[in-house]
């Protein structure tokens, strides 16, 4: 470790990096006042020169944490006030910078104000695929206790970043793109349903106008945690735009007393000149150097949408026998094997096996479907309970509440104060008693309902969500700790919670509680943005769909799985010999492209006929790629598009190939496909393919080719 006193006047963070594609920062760090970020962009544009990049920088540069003092009259970055009758003692803190301690991948900024009674720690790591993640750490050295209402991380980008884009959704129809221009203001998103959310803003990214998944500069951010969240967008007529976010706090939620601290979630930062792609790889290059990631995902059968609450023990034998000939690995009981759990208005909080429905308990169940070679897996709601349930008829002062009311129902259910070290001890001495007594190697942990009025009883009633959160990551945290063999997937009606700061502590999410394919490819699409394919449940589902009623044919619902974590969600025995025939020739092309998809690069690539879908996974050392043209509707011309292959090694000659069922059907006036695949047979440069890709002709709806490109030699 090196330290630099604030006499140094500038300094690239990170100094080395063999990546040139890492997101590097140039500091100011000259006076005795918090650095200013002069820069931020990929390390192969700054040269390694600091000090001509802090000299010519101008605006933007941001200040490590925006600050009033400094005639900034956009949002601070620190927003807060002291409790005493000193009315706005250290509302407006002006922070000395008291010394940097650099090594070769982080960097900590500490620094104070004696007046203001405060003192601020700033942490930059350089992470493994290219990103940045920063966080500050707020300390009170004053007797008086301080009221923190917000701490935000922000960092400058370019004037040539004219556009934003973030994400919205609903259930069902989870991280849905919208962009607008980049306009004087302030951009705000807040979360405040006390998880990610179903319409959650999930990052901000800002590039050129019409910036697109390849070869655009752009920068986003994405806060790493599963509670309340806030992004920001600014710009004002004085000031460069700045990005950034952090936690929202709720009113009265952090006070500290004297000595005590808040520290922010870690926002990454990912700048990059290869757009959005770019942005996705470095997310998911980090998230695969986790402890927690996944390095084989089995093919996954949950019976959810093949019994719901019906829990027939013949049935769901049968769909065992009929999974494991097809070559399932994992099969997943969900909702409905607890006391009292017929439907979902009761049972919640009563974590242990209805003996009414399963007299002999789950071991016959789990010893046929193990002795078939499949492993297990159980669904729990650890964070609520039903009103109708054993837990809240003894404990109902155990639910987050404001303490004069009793809040709304949703779901028919409540929160439960997961803040209480008592109710984390109940729930934990309840799901570790049914994992030991159980061959369990799988949970599915869900969370069905937003929070409000999450108060703590602990705090008279006050805001607790933010404590409610870290006692979700304890709980699960203790949880993986007792059982380091079992896995763990994060839904919360479906895609709800699909942060960094889960990934961190789950091997998988269910992406959404829709399993129509059709809206599928849009929802795996986006959802690719920041979680690697390996991540994202995506099972075939019955022929018809159980949410939209569409019909789909077994071809592309398994298409559409293949680019996820593949599973299935539907009754086989409802399910034809041919049809499981197929599915078992799903299964295996799943299994055989299985290292390819989940340690490849995920590649998008714009068409030119808005009823078409591209997209793929490229092999890190460019050997071979999967690519799928997905025809979702009718197309308004016969000219069909080309297919330019991104990602490959230009001086490589490769072979494409078709993969899985191909439809010869022409439709009317639309030209055949090449029985040779796409290529024609022949070799063809990767630039070619880069730049001139290969035509595909007009397709019936709801179809999809899938390619493989080979490497020859």
């Amino acid at each position: 470790m090196t330290s630099a006193g604030p006499q140094s006047t500038s300094m690239l963070f990170p100094a080395d990096a063999a990546d040139p594609e890492t997101t590097t920062v140039a500091l100011d760090t000259s006076g005795p006042y918090l650095p200013r970020i002069a820069w931020l962009g990929c390390r192969r544009q700054a040269g390694g020169d600091a000090a001509a990049l802090v000299a010519i920088a101008g605006q933007p540069t941001s200040p490590l944490l925006p600050e009033h003092w400094r005639g900034l009259l956009t949002r601070p970055g620190l927003r807060g006030a002291r409790l005493s009758p000193a009315a706005g003692q250290g509302w407006s803190p002006q922070f000395r910078t008291a010394g940097i301690a650099v090594t070769e991948a982080a960097l900590t900024v500490d620094a104070t104000d004696s007046a203001a009674g405060l003192a601020l720690r700033t942490e930059l790591e350089s992470l493994a695929g290219g990103a940045l993640r920063i966080r500050h750490t707020l300390t009170n050295t004053d007797p008086e206790p301080y009221l923190l209402d917000g701490l935000d991380v922000v960092v400058p980008v370019p004037d040539s970043h004219a556009e934003v884009l973030d994400f919205t959704g609903r259930h069902e129809r989870e991280r849905t793109p919208q962009r607008h221009p980049i306009t004087d203001g302030l951009w705000l998103r807040e979360g405040r349903q006390g998880r990610t959310a179903l319409d959650a803003a999930m990052m901000l990214v800002t590039g050129p106008t019409g910036f697109s998944f390849a070869d655009s500069p752009v920068i986003a951010v994405h806060v790493a945690w599963s509670g309340n969240v806030v992004l920001r967008l600014e710009r004002g007529a004085a000031n460069g735009t700045t990005i950034g976010g952090g936690e929202h706090l709720l009113a009265g939620e952090m006070v500290l007393t004297e000595g005590a601290s808040y520290t922010t979630p870690w926002v990454h930062v990912v700048a990059s000149n290869h757009g959005l792609d770019g942005v996705a790889a470095a997310f998911h290059s980090w998230l695969r150097t986790l402890p927690s990631h996944p390095t084989t995902v089995p093919v996954t059968l949950n019976v959810w949408e093949a019994v719901y609450f019906n829990h027939d023990a013949e049935q769901l034998i049968e769909i065992a026998d009929r999974a494991a000939s097809i070559g399932v690995e994992r099969y997943v009981l969900d909702d409905g094997w607890f006391h009292l759990r017929r439907t979902d208005n009761a049972g919640l909080g009563d974590w242990w096996i209805d003996t009414a429905v399963w007299p002999e308990g789950l071991t016959p169940l789990i010893d046929h479907v193990r002795g078939l070679g499949m492993q297990f897996g159980l669904w729990f709601e650890p964070e609520m309970v039903n009103p109708d349930s054993d837990l809240y008829r003894d404990h109902p002062d155990w639910i987050l509440a404001t303490g004069d009311r009793e809040p709304l129902l949703a779901r028919t259910q409540q929160v439960l104060d997961l803040s209480r070290p008592e109710v984390r001890k109940y729930l934990f001495d309840q799901i570790h008693a049914v994992l030991s007594a159980n061959a369990i190697s799988y949970v599915k942990w869900d969370h069905n309902r937003d929070l409000f009025d999450a108060g703590s009883g602990t705090r008279g009633g006050g805001a607790a969500v933010h404590a409610h959160t870290l006692g979700v990551y304890q709980l699960l945290d203790d949880l993986r700790a007792a059982h380091p063999d079992v896995q763990w997937e994060s839904c919360a009606s479906g895609g709800g919670r699909i942060d960094l700061g889960i990934l961190e502590r789950a091997e998988r999410v269910w992406t959404s509680d829709m399993t129509d394919a059709h809206s599928r490819q849009a929802i795996q699409r986006w959802t690719g943005q920041l979680a690697a394919p390996e991540y994202l449940g995506a099972h075939v589902s019955a022929p018809v769909s159980h949410q939209t009623g569409r019909t789909l044919s077994l071809d592309f619902r398994a298409a559409t799985a293949l680019f996820g974590a593949f599973g299935i969600e539907w009754d086989l025995t409802a399910a034809s010999p041919a049809d499981l025939a197929s599915l078992g020739d799903w299964i295996a092309s799943y299994k055989r492209f299985r290292p390819l998809l989940h340690t490849g690069r995920m590649v998008r690539i714009d068409s030119a006929d808005p009823a078409v879908v591209l997209h793929g996974v490229v092999a890190l050392d460019r050997s071979e790629a999967l690519f799928a043209h997905v025809q979702m509707d009718e197309s308004l011309s016969n000219r069909g598009v080309a297919v330019r292959f991104a990602g490959l090694d230009a001086d490589r000659a490769y072979h494409v190939r078709w993969v899985g069922p191909v439809d010869p059907k022409v439709p009317s006036a639309a030209g055949g496909l090449h029985p040779d695949g796409p290529s024609a047979g022949v070799a063809v440069l990767g630039t070619v393919l880069a730049s001139v890709g290969v035509w595909v002709p007009r397709r019936k709806p709801e179809q999809i080719l899938l390619m493989h490109v080979s490497a020859v030699g």
